[in-house]
């Protein structure tokens, strides 16, 4: 019984960190694509308009 909630617990930290890992890469992924169009594009950051004072600025890596 012990070793079947071993491998239970195990088979859900695997699972966890497999999430974990792909959404990861995923961020990363989006991130390089939109690094690669503004350097094709000769830009020096991508334009996000704010929707209260419907002014744009440049969008941040956090946001």
């Amino acid at each position: 019984m012990t070793r079947i909630l071993f491998f239970i617990a195990a088979a859900a930290a695997v699972w966890w960190f497999y999430k974990r890992f792909t959404a990861d890469a995923a961020k990363l992924s989006k991130k390089h694509k939109r690094k690669m169009r503004e350097h094709r594009n000769k830009a020096h950051g991508t334009l996000v308009k704010d929707e209260k004072t419907g002014e744009y600025h440049v969008k941040h890596d956090e946001e």
